[in-house]
């Protein structure tokens, strides 16, 4: 949910860039996975109907480790609906096979690798371990059985470009979860604030009114301008560093997701020769604007989450991603976007309005966000095996 308001950063000249060894090598990835053996749990992989209780285990240990949120039913469902994703071979789930638990959900795991990746391919982990099974040596051979099944995926991605095993943290967590990580080979790459700024009381600042030129329009998020809210995206953040772009399937699963509260910026008479002129411009927007289509050049997409209120102490509206298109930055097209989903979040009685932003951020958005009255309240970091 990082965000992007900048003009872009310097690319360097692929001509330059030696090949890298096939992914195929680098990965290294096992032949076989080995099953984790501590705990003497039962292994399978994740199920639809096992959701409920999947929810209820990563919401205990959220709870547990103080994490700033926790996870609703929609979202774990969500894990199944993406055709991109083989739950059969990529999570784990570990049962007690003590008949005083009666077979209770104490440990899991999932591999991802985004469909869309290009210029690198990842795959991200996830896990955890019941915090009364912990010490037991689970979260060690788990870690191992999803860092060696990222590195199949990898290997089978076919993809040779810069490759990456990740798995994000929170800066409170527990020390030991940081040890596990770091002692499996993951180094911390990225750091991540998560800000918050009240949007009621004497605390809070004036949400600015942001007037945009020429030809450009602020209108509410449709369904009908959702592919071109995603064209926008995917060269938004295109020159960010860790990002890829999004393919449909991908951009369609956002649990949370408020309708209402987001707002996209449309230019109602683009330049299009000079558009199509740029070397950037991809071959789908290249294809939109030949059609005549609407050409969205920037947007907030918020989300609404009531079950994180409580753990937060206050409501709020969050939101998950904002950008401007790279040849439209330096026109407040973001913060005209912003403003309004700040105004949206006000109107239905949030108290504050949140997001979150990579720290290494080059647009400067650490600023524009300090000016509008946002302040850290958590960090997380990103880890990962560099391949």
């Amino acid at each position: 949910m990082s965000t992007s308001t900048s003009a872009p950063s310097a690319v360097p000249d692929p001509v330059s860039e030696p090949a890298p060894t096939p992914i195929a090598e680098r990965a290294a990835a096992p032949a076989t996975l080995a099953i984790p053996t501590a705990g003497n749990l039962t292994w399978r992989p994740a199920t639809r109907e096992d959701a409920p209780a999947w929810l209820l285990l990563r919401n205990h240990i959220a709870r547990a480790d103080a994490e700033p949120y926790v996870e609703t039913l929609e979202e774990i469902e969500e894990l199944f609906d993406g055709a991109w994703r083989d739950m059969a071979a990529d999570s784990l789930l570990g049962f007690s096979t003590s008949p005083a638990d009666d077979g209770a959900l104490v440990a899991w795991a999932q591999v991802e690798c985004p469909p869309g990746d290009v210029t690198e391919v990842r795959a991200f982990t996830w896990g955890g371990v019941h915090p009364d099974r912990r010490g037991e040596g689970i979260g060690r051979e788990l870690l191992a059985w999803a860092i060696g099944r990222g590195r199949q995926k990898l290997a089978a991605s076919g993809k040779d470009v810069p490759a990456r095993i990740a798995v994000f943290a929170e800066d409170d967590a527990p020390a030991s979860k940081h040890r596990l990580y770091e002692r499996a080979g993951m180094t911390p790459r990225r750091y991540y604030s998560d800000l918050a700024r009240p949007l009621t009381g004497p605390d809070a600042a004036p949400v600015p009114e942001v007037a945009l030129d020429g030809t450009l329009r602020l209108v509410p998020w449709s369904a009908e301008l959702d592919e071109a809210t995603r064209l926008a995206h995917n060269d938004a953040f295109r020159d960010h560093w860790g990002s890829q772009p999004q393919t449909p399937g991908q951009w369609a699963q956002r649990a949370g997701f408020a309708p209402d509260w987001s707002f996209v910026v449309v230019d109602d008479a683009p330049d299009v020769d000079a558009l199509l002129a740029l070397p950037d411009t991809d071959d789908a927007t290249a294809a939109a604007l030949r059609a005549g289509e609407p050409l969205v050049v920037g947007y907030q997409l918020a989300g609404r989450y009531p079950e994180d209120f409580a753990v937060r102490g206050y409501s709020f509206g969050y939101t998950d991603i904002l950008g401007a298109r790279r040849a439209y930055r330096g026109r407040r097209i973001a913060l005209a976007a912003l403003a309004a989903g700040m105004r949206a979040f006000a109107s239905d009685g949030m108290q504050y309005a949140a997001l979150d932003v990579d720290t290494a951020n080059p647009s400067g958005a650490h600023g524009l966000y300090a000016s509008l009255g946002y302040v850290k309240t958590t960090g997380s970091r990103m880890l990962s095996i560099e391949l």
